[in-house]
């Protein structure tokens, strides 16, 4: 599984493959319970074993986006639902520098779901 996880970042040209790389670095040091797996080809990182959030490219401008799971709890401008009922994602700029604050904000208001209960886990 780890061989299939870097070959995921590896794969992707530059800007891209450095900004999931950062955006992996970003999500996985928010909390010691996130760990990282593959699920659908894509990134996803679980909080205790349940599906928190995803690295993607979109397909239309191939730019880097983070998926989250329970986006529908979420309420934050940086956020996007689209046509998704249950997930929003941020969409991120990989020629730019990466809004940080912003995406530990989400991340953590994020993580507030799964801690506090209201995302049941296992």
């Amino acid at each position: 599984m780890v061989d299939e996880l870097h070959t995921y970042y590896l794969t992707k040209e530059e800007p891209n493959r450095s900004c999931l790389l950062a955006l992996r670095h970003i999500v996985l040091e928010q909390d010691a319970h996130i760990t990282e797996t593959q699920k659908y080809g894509m990134p996803c990182f679980c909080y205790k074993k349940k599906a928190f959030c995803y690295l993607w490219t979109d397909k239309k401008t191939d730019e880097p986006y983070l998926l989250l799971v329970e986006g529908k709890y979420l309420d934050h401008p940086a956020l996007e639902a689209g046509e998704r009922k249950r997930m929003k994602i941020m969409r991120v700029n990989p020629r730019e520098d990466l809004p940080l604050q912003t995406i530990v904000t989400v991340l953590q208001q994020a993580l507030a779901l799964y801690q506090s209960g209201v995302i049941k886990l296992k």
